[in-house]
């Protein structure tokens, strides 16, 4: 079955709540980028909060997570938009440690744990909003929730997981981020708060075939999940050769004839999907063309 995430409400509305089950979407990821398990878990787990937090916005909104810290993987990043589709790569793909002290892939040593995590929200205005937080454990999950804690004043419990399976595909991907609303009691709060200590790790309820219904189910409790949207999501990219083109057609008429000259051609590669386009000799003198028309 394709990637769905779920919006919820529980507890007569006091407890905002979303869960995705995002295997496929970070699969493809890791096929187009060769992503290695370390790497692979820290791009997943930002790629689902990614999902998460995109459908927290309406219409045409779209949003930009950039994790910055000081590890040997360099910076993540993912777009994300309304309509649950996600795009994201890691700088350095191939980077792979050993299991940590607890058997888990060491997100924590790649992704580094000094830092920052920026989030810039396109809600169509003139202004862009932009939310920034210092890393606090390089766990990806951690470091969202103080996000919402610290930037949009939202206490909230996000989990993210990625199981890589040894031959570095993607076994199972996941996530969810329980919000507390004004109103939220203080017995519903602990009732979470103790739920959330003893849960287990989402991408082991992801690999059990868990869906993202069943997972809020766990946490909140049967019975007392009222689901909101349930949508597809996925892996989208939005790059295409005519935007390309129309890059190099920025970089005005002299670059474009050097172009010519050292290569005879050029080509351009997408960081986020790796998608490759050639712009052969013909192709570049017709953008001279083009910029000449217009001068």
């Amino acid at each position: 079955m394709s990637d769905y995430l779920l919006k919820a409400l529980a507890f007569d509305g006091t407890i905002r709540a979303y869960a995705v089950d995002s295997t496929e979407t970070v699969a493809e990821a890791q096929k187009r980028h060769n992503v290695w398990p370390t790497a692979a878990a820290a791009l997943g787990r930002t790629m689902t909060a990614g999902l998460m937090m995109g459908v927290m916005m309406k219409g045409n909104d779209k949003l930009t997570v950039k994790v910055e810290g000081n590890g040997p993987a360099g910076p993540i990043v993912v777009d994300a938009n309304a309509r649950g589709e996600v795009r994201g790569y890691i700088t350095y793909p191939q980077t792979h440690f050993d299991l940590n002290e607890k058997g888990k892939l060491d997100v924590r040593r790649a992704v580094g744990t000094e830092g920052m995590i920026t989030v810039v929200k396109d809600l169509g205005l003139r202004d862009y909003f932009t939310g920034q937080v210092p890393i606090v454990s390089g766990e990806i999950a951690e470091d969202f929730t103080q996000y919402f804690v610290v930037s949009e004043q939202v206490p909230s419990a996000v989990a993210l997981g990625v199981l890589v399976n040894p031959d570095n595909t993607i076994k199972a991907a996941g996530g969810f981020i329980i919000q507390v609303m004004p109103g939220a009691t203080e017995e519903t709060i602990s009732q979470l708060e103790e739920k959330l200590a003893s849960i287990e790790p989402i991408s082991s309820m992801i690999n059990r075939g868990l869906t993202p219904e069943q997972v809020l189910e766990e946490v909140l409790g049967a019975g007392n999940v009222e689901v909101l949207d349930k949508m597809d999501v996925s892996f989208q990219c939005n790059c295409s050769k005519e935007r390309f083109g129309n890059a190099i057609i920025g970089l005005g008429e002299q670059e474009i004839r050097e172009m010519i000259d050292e290569d005879g051609q050029a080509e351009a590669e997408c960081h986020f999907c790796n998608e490759r386009y050639l712009f052969p000799q013909e192709e570049l003198e017709g953008f001279i063309d083009e910029i000449q028309s217009k001068s």
